[in-house]
């Protein structure tokens, strides 16, 4: 009998705690209900379909687990072996009569954690179509068939198509803070083969995390990166999570970039050359960033906080470029419009190669501001949507002295400054972010709003 807890379909990916909210004989089923769906789909009987896991402990024996269930519902399986995530969307692009891909992956949780992230064609699935996997596996609505397996070094093909599209001089110090995740499979080789001679830290994938939690966004995360840089005085330290899907950076000077200004970097670069063009940010970017893109003569659109719901928006608006503060970079200019960290990483090197600047004077005029980093609050999958709930009721939509924005939790906008409140997509965790014109500003939104929270959590 599978362990099934409900809770791990989420909204654009399935994540849980191994042994606790899944095991392997759901993943056996997974496999068939993806391919199943594809089948009704497609109409194609035998899809072919990739299948790549991350470093974590458990991906290993999850991995077999999930191509024997896909098997059994006739898919040919190509097995891609220890990868980053953006490798398997690459493959989606890149190889030919792709039907669809998974990748296993606890992406930046904690060790005990593991997940899939899942495509149908080239495109990741969220929302409805994860719950359809979930009701098929319920219903235990199979196509049968005799399905067969091969194996490919993507590595290769991921890393001769960017050597055609990068080329540095390796006077360039940069520094790499695999974090022990799955970067540390291809990043040197991805690095050096474009012309760049990193000073990599914790190369070695190790599914424990044993030099530090696998998430850039976070500061005592990015320490040892830091140290690194300093020490080799280099012009950038670049930070990756547990699949490589999100970026963390540090400048020359040790100061950690958060994700917004990651993305005013890129967007000023890129709306240089497609003006007017639309740039797709998310609920927890700061209100500068918005500015900036409208500044530089760009469409900037306030979008929900996800990855999946990100590409998808930048599909549907033909954006050349879009963000999340959470470190999530997506190039569609000159790239496949998924979130490739690694690939962030060598745009932004080049950003600083072509016009000479240091990362402080690429952000020169972007504005002040006294913000907050992510404030992650652990609680229960129920309180995390009823404190939501218990806020919107104390705001109103129409209220004195703010405004109001729903499109992900709540975001309260005032004269000076923003509050955002919002449930988790993939944790028991609810997320705040405060930002301000002045530092008093700053205390006494934060003042008002998080005391606010935690009562409503605690009651």
């Amino acid at each position: 009998m599978a362990i099934i807890n409900p809770e791990i379909y989420r909204e654009y990916d399935i994540r849980g705690i191994y042994q606790k909210d899944f095991d392997t004989d759901f993943a056996e089923l997974l496999g068939r209900a993806h391919i199943s769906y594809i089948v009704k789909k497609f109409r194609d009987k035998n899809p072919k379909v990739t299948v790549g896991h991350d470093a974590r402990l458990s991906s290993p024996e999850i991995y077999k687990s999930l191509i024997k269930g896909m098997m059994e519902s006739g898919a040919h399986v190509v097995r891609l072996g220890l990868i980053a995530t953006p490798i398997s969307y690459f493959s989606t692009f890149k190889l030919e009569n792709i039907a669809g891909a998974i990748m296993i992956t606890g992406s930046h949780n904690p060790p005990e954690y593991n997940g899939f992230k899942i495509s149908v064609g080239n495109q990741t699935i969220y929302g409805s179509d994860i719950q359809i996997l979930g009701k098929i596996i319920k219903e235990r609505d199979f196509v049968n068939g005799s399905g067969s397996v091969s194996d490919l070094d993507i590595l290769s093909i991921y890393v001769e198509h960017y050597k055609k599209e990068f080329h540095f001089k390796n006077d360039i110090k940069v520094v790499v803070d695999a974090a022990n995740g799955a970067a540390g499979c291809v990043v040197r080789r991805l690095y050096e083969g474009v012309g760049l001679n990193p000073a990599i830290i914790f190369e070695e994938p190790d599914g424990r995390f044993p030099n530090h939690h696998p998430d850039p966004t976070v500061e005592k995360n990015m320490k040892q990166l830091r140290e690194k840089v300093l020490s080799e005085k280099a012009v950038i330290g670049i930070g990756f999570d547990g699949d490589s899907d999100r970026i963390g950076l540090i400048d020359h000077e040790g100061r950690m970039i958060y994700g917004d200004e990651i993305m005013a970097i890129a967007s000023r670069d890129i709306l240089q050359r497609h003006h007017g063009a639309t740039i797709i940010g998310d609920v927890k970017c700061s209100d500068r960033l918005y500015a900036d893109i409208k500044k530089c003569g760009g469409n900037g659109i306030m979008w929900k906080t996800g990855h999946s719901l990100i590409k998808s928006k930048i599909k549907e608006s033909k954006a050349p470029f879009g963000g999340e503060f959470s470190g999530h970079i997506f190039f569609a200019d000159r790239n496949f419009g998924y979130d490739d960290a690694m690939y962030a990483g060598l745009r932004i090197v080049e950003i600083m190669a072509k016009t000479k600047k240091t990362i402080p004077q690429l952000l020169e005029n972007f504005g002040e501001a006294y913000n907050t980093p992510e404030i992650r609050i652990d609680t229960t999958e129920e309180k995390k949507m009823t404190v939501v709930n218990k806020l919107r009721e104390f705001y109103p939509k129409k209220g004195k002295g703010y405004s109001l924005n729903e499109i992900d939790g709540i975001r309260l906008s005032f004269d000076d400054g923003w509050a955002l409140v919002r449930p988790s997509n993939t944790q028991p965790v609810v997320v705040l972010r405060f930002e301000a014109n002045t530092k008093s500003g700053l205390e006494r939104i934060q003042g008002e709003i998080q005391p606010r929270v935690e009562s409503f959590l605690n009651d």
